[in-house]
């Protein structure tokens, strides 16, 4: 991902065989011809473990999608063709030196890198997979099938909301007070201003401020503001949240009305909100509001120029990351199979993937009643 090569593939330093740092040593991201990781001036370890759980999140965007019906070692090699393969070269375009970065895309902390990757490839392994039992009547009627405990829901949103303060601040890797201010501000204020906007519209649309829909406008917020945390004023930042609680209302219900299963509204938080958020950046970019920010955006006087570069940088990723993830799927598909059996579907994935009962205390058991009646209480307790 980060080693010289072609515009379109890193090969020096491959699976470390070369040396231990191999990005181009001339570059300095955002800044010159390159947007390698060399730059930054923090040790190869911290470095490539950052760029892993970068990594890991991408692949795991792709298990809400697919949630409840795949087979699991089907999962588990489309996770690992995706962090081997599909993932370090669509970073190398942006992050690594290739085209798009060279093109100038900017893309500070992965709304594309990381969220529409994970993205395409849900889209695509939904598609082949098929929605789950129950979930689309036959008189094209949508049956909600909601997830059983929203508290734990709610909490795993706030730790992602935690958890982004260390994505998008720690794509500076520096100690830069100012740049790690702004973007925790704008971060916060996108993921806040979003949570407003999809209570808003789906107490509008659905008739009730859905819970669901309020914590998914929160990581779309935070999706969308990922690529432009450094390059936009706080003003925007908050006009980016708003306008992607909405999206993500609307894309849930659209996803949903082409019958397209997706459990958790991944597609709807990581790819719509990632295009958006990186499309953002060419219309609100704003020149000087940190040490990163050099150009400005289409509200800012910077003309279409580096939108055009942005949506460029969207379509070919997408385009790159459909087929491959397509090619994929569709192997897997047609050999050891992506979908479990509606049995095993309709009993839970917890006891045919994995021999277990996610809720055991929630089994009937029938009692033997002659062991009951034979055996006294103070024999059972020995």
């Amino acid at each position: 991902m980060f080693g010289d090569g072609t515009p379109f593939v890193g090969l020096k330093g491959l699976f470390f065989l070369s040396g231990p740092d191999n990005s181009p040593a001339t570059g300095e991201a955002y800044r010159g011809v390159y947007s390698s990781i060399s730059w930054a001036g923090v040790p190869l370890l911290a470095k490539f473990f950052f760029q892993l759980v970068f990594c890991g999140t991408a692949a795991t965007i792709v298990s809400g999608a697919v949630a409840e019906r795949i087979k699991y070692i089907s999962f588990i090699i489309f996770s690992f063709i995706m962090s081997m393969f599909i993932y370090p070269i669509v970073g190398h375009w942006i992050w690594g030196g290739g085209f798009l970065s060279k093109l100038g895309m900017l893309d500070f902390a992965g709304s594309t890198v990381v969220h529409s990757v994970g993205g395409w490839a849900a889209l695509v392994g939904a598609i082949l997979l098929g929605p789950r039992f129950g979930k689309y009547a036959d008189d094209g009627s949508i049956k909600p099938i909601p997830g059983h405990n929203l508290s734990l829901a709610t909490l795993g949103t706030f730790v992602l909301w935690l958890g982004w303060f260390g994505f998008n601040p720690g794509s500076t890797m520096s100690a830069d007070p100012q740049a790690i201010s702004h973007i925790v501000i704008t971060t916060n204020t996108a993921a806040a201003s979003a949570i407003l906007s999809s209570t808003i519209t789906s107490w509008i649309l659905l008739g009730k401020p859905d819970l669901g829909m309020t914590l998914n406008g929160c990581l779309a917020g935070l999706v969308a503001i990922t690529a432009p945390c450094a390059f936009v004023d706080i003003p925007s930042s908050i006009v980016i949240g708003l306008i992607a609680g909405f999206l993500v209302v609307v894309s849930v219900i659209f996803f949903d009305r082409i019958k397209i299963d997706d459990p958790v509204g991944a597609l709807s938080v990581h790819l719509v909100n990632g295009v958006f958020g990186t499309l953002s950046v060419g219309i609100f970019a704003k020149e000087g509001v940190t040490s990163f920010s050099t150009v400005n955006g289409l509200l800012f006087g910077g003309g279409l120029k580096l939108f055009l570069i942005q949506l460029i940088g969207v379509l070919s990723v997408g385009i790159f990351v459909l087929l491959t993830s397509l090619i994929t799927w569709y192997i897997l598909k047609s050999t050891i199979g992506i979908r479990v059996s509606l049995q095993e579907e309709i009993e839970g994935l917890d006891i045919g993937e994995h021999g277990n009962s996610a809720y055991p205390e929630f089994l009937i058991r029938k009692p033997n009643i002659s062991f009951i009646s034979v055996v006294k209480p103070e024999e059972v307790r020995k």
